[in-house]
């Protein structure tokens, strides 16, 4: 079919509104309705939908969309019908999956026959179902599209066996133009798509994969969660998505944010659909500014001003990342994109890799060496990027990523690149990145010596530096394209061309020195409270703390209470460490429950408002509650099972707890000012002479609450007594 530019630019104001085509958009689709196959590479945000939707609309028949996310299949129809004023907006695209009922797939297919529908989105699993395939056959299909088509390869970063049928599904049906599209493919998944889908003779479109306006960085994941309230709290009210891998780590941060403030909503496939629907809603309607998600999540979601993706945790591949840091910035906007990286998150996906079969694992472990070299890599993350994706990027310094803006130091690499072609070339080009690593650090490993590679003359020529630096010098090498990765043979290690021309007459080459990183893992606090580490004395701010101490002392003489029924030693220390200058800031602070906040903290506020100003100090703006999720349930019920007056032994039974953590949690509730009747149990468990004695010391006698203080002061009585009047007194004077 022929169309001329100005009609086509006609229907694209029409239909979409737009006044023209962005980058190779108009291109794809003059090719395509001519009847030609495309390939089309084109980044996150790039229009690669329009490349489909608007042939669709200017072609007789019903263009095919095969898509892999059945979630997002009725965002693309309800927008297409909003977008297309037509008297048959209404029918003019469907979806076909197993979320329709027999009703509403009898409409569907009623409107294909009828000619009305001009897209019809379906999963590759419907396609291939026999009684589609026979419904298909009977009406004209004007052209195949495949999204997300790196879903065909199985080195792509999801691989979806089913997408391996579409093709012979598509000859039972009836040949069309095929049009497939993805926004990110490296080389040998590009080949892949177009031998799998018969389309090798196919026009391939490829956009650059540079995305200017996103900054990327990679951050040592120690301290993730402070770090992420911090950096969001900085960015207030702007839209941000978070990607962790398992689903529990999506709701426990969801929740953490939510406690701190910020409007966060989780999102994974195990919530139900009612609940994924509206989280979502929430986020694209601005009633939420973050999603914390599996990557399930953004896939076509259509918000063009996501100013921040954070990743969590490490992904499985550079493709995943790639496209999930996509979803920032989609306006030419800010996009900042910060991942937080440890070694454990890497052990972590390998564990999940066990099980699958041989060569699947071998991919797998591929995909994620090849994150592990961009994130411990120094140099330009924008260069090493579209490296991966087989493209240059001409500059030394992009300017936008942390390797750029602080850059590392560097040295004449030299010697090194020249150890390690020697090496390959004496292995003849046969091993991989971390096998060559080890014979040039002396790692004397089983691998090493089954093939005797302990007895090599190259071995541990490089001892001095270990396998990770060696590792980083052959990373270097590949985006000088000194090296290459045969990505057929799982990763071996070759030399190019222009590798070899250095080898012969060799010259100085700059390589930087390698990043590090700790192995702690953030997912390990089961509660954390985020401060600045105080200094040697280990309580902050020694002159805040003085006046403190004098504020303390003035009120209890005015309130005529011990000092320490006000604010324990530890609760001073902790507002000496973070300068809180509100109530809502005090009760975070170890000790300083809600009520005594505002019972006694107004004092402390004014006190340390004016200390902060005097002096003008930086105050750490990242203060975070305790991470008591979990355990506040527990809480709750111990308070509410005190006030039906239930046997301490019945509560510790209910709860698999024994008295030692029963009496710890019912200490840890009066200290943080919440006041509670024990006495029906005081009653039971202690002499009423023993406990006026007990209550008296405390409130004449100790200068802490101290139980060892305690119970070497008063001598001869029980610990359990001791902590239960203590509680009692506590609780009566305290709160």
């Amino acid at each position: 079919m022929a169309i001329t530019r100005e009609e086509l630019h006609a229907k694209l104001k029409t239909f979409f509104g737009f006044d023209s085509f962005k980058g190779n958009q108009e291109e794809i689709i003059t090719h395509l309705i001519g009847g030609g196959d495309a390939f089309v590479l084109m980044p996150t945000g790039g229009g690669k939908s329009l490349c489909y939707q608007l042939p669709a609309l200017c072609l007789p028949g019903c263009a095919i969309v095969i898509s892999p996310l059945i979630a997002l299949m009725k965002n693309q129809v309800d927008a297409l019908r909003e977008f297309v004023h037509t008297e048959d907006s209404a029918h003019i695209a469907h979806f076909l999956n197993s979320s329709l009922s027999k009703t509403q797939i009898q409409q569907v297919r009623a409107d294909l026959t009828a000619g009305r529908t001009k897209l019809l989105y379906v999963a590759p699993e419907s396609l291939t179902k026999e009684e589609n395939v026979a419904m298909l056959k009977t009406i004209k299909i004007s052209f195949y599209a495949i999204d997300e088509a790196h879903c065909i390869s199985e080195w792509g970063h999801d691989f979806r066996p089913e997408y391996r049928r579409i093709n012979e599904t598509v000859s039972q049906i009836g040949k069309a133009p095929i049009i497939a599209l993805t926004a990110t493919a490296t080389p040998k998944v590009q080949s892949d798509i177009q031998k799998n889908l018969g389309m090798t003779g196919a026009r391939v479109f490829k956009s650059s994969f540079n995305r200017p306006n996103l900054y990327y960085e990679i951050r040592d994941k120690s301290d993730a969660k402070r770090e992420i309230i911090k950096f969001i709290k900085e960015n207030k009210g702007k839209s941000g998505i978070i990607y962790c891998l398992s689903r529990k780590k999506v709701e426990e941060l969801a929740e953490l944010l939510n406690v701190n403030g910020i409007k966060a909503r989780p999102y994974h496939a195990g919530l139900d659909a009612a609940t994924r629907a509206a989280n979502q809603d929430d986020f694209l309607m601005e009633r939420a500014d973050v999603i914390v998600a599996t990557i399930a999540f953004g896939m076509g979601i259509d918000k063009p001003d996501v100013r921040f993706v954070i990743h969590y945790d490490v992904p499985k591949s550079l493709e995943g990342y790639y496209q999930e840091t996509g979803r920032a910035g989609r306006d030419g906007g800010e996009g900042k994109c910060i991942t937080f990286y440890n070694h454990k998150d890497i052990q972590k996906l390998e564990k999940f890799m066990q099980g699958k079969p041989i060569s699947e694992q071998e991919i797998g472990k591929q995909l994620l060496l090849d994150v592990v070299s961009y994130a411990e890599s120094n140099q330009c993350r924008r260069k090493i990027l579209l490296n991966y994706f087989g493209e240059d990027y001409p500059q030394d310094n992009c300017g936008c990523c942390d390797n750029c803006i602080h850059p590392k130091e560097q040295f004449d690499g030299q010697r090194q690149m020249l150890y390690v072609m020697e090496l390959i070339l004496s292995l003849k080009e046969n091993f991989k990145t971390e096998h060559l690593a080890d014979v040039l650090a002396g790692v004397s490993n089983s691998l090493i010596k089954s093939y005797n590679h302990h007895k090599h003359p190259l071995f541990g020529v490089g001892k001095d530096r270990d396998t990770r630096f060696w590792a980083a010098v052959i990373r270097q090498g590949l985006v000088l394209h000194l090296l290459d990765k045969d990505i057929d043979k799982y990763g071996l290690i070759t030399i190019t061309d222009k590798g070899m021309d250095f080898y012969k007459k060799p010259y100085p080459i700059m390589l930087t020195e390698q990043r590090s990183f700790t192995e702690c893992d953030d997912d390990d606090d089961e509660s954390i409270v985020t401060r600045p580490k105080p200094g040697a004395g280990g309580s902050g701010d020694p002159i805040l703390l003085a006046i403190l101490k004098q504020v303390r002392s003035d009120l209890s003489r005015k309130l005529n209470l011990p000092p320490w029924v006000i604010f324990s030693d530890p609760s001073l220390e902790d507002m000496a460490i973070l300068y809180p200058v509100t109530l809502e800031e005090l009760h975070h602070c170890q000790g300083v429950g809600e009520g005594k906040a505002r019972k006694f903290g107004g004092e402390f506020i004014k006190v340390i408002s004016r200390y902060v100003e005097e002096n003008d100090i930086l105050r750490p703006d990242d203060i975070m509650v305790r991470n008591v999720a979990n355990k506040s349930g527990v809480k709750i019920f111990i308070i509410q099972s005190i006030d039906r007056k239930m046997p301490f032994e019945d509560i510790c039974r209910a709860k698999d707890m024994d008295m030692n953590e029963l009496l710890d949690e019912i200490e840890s509730i009066v200290n943080s000012g919440t006041r509670i009747n024990i006495d029906y149990y005081i009653h039971r468990a202690v002499d009423m002479d023993d406990m006026e004695d007990i209550y008296t010391y405390f409130k004449e006698e100790a200068h802490s609450d101290s139980l060892d203080e305690a119970m070497r002061d008063l001598g001869d009585y029980d610990e359990m007594e001791v902590r239960l009047v203590r509680i009692k007194f506590i609780s009566e004077i305290g709160n």
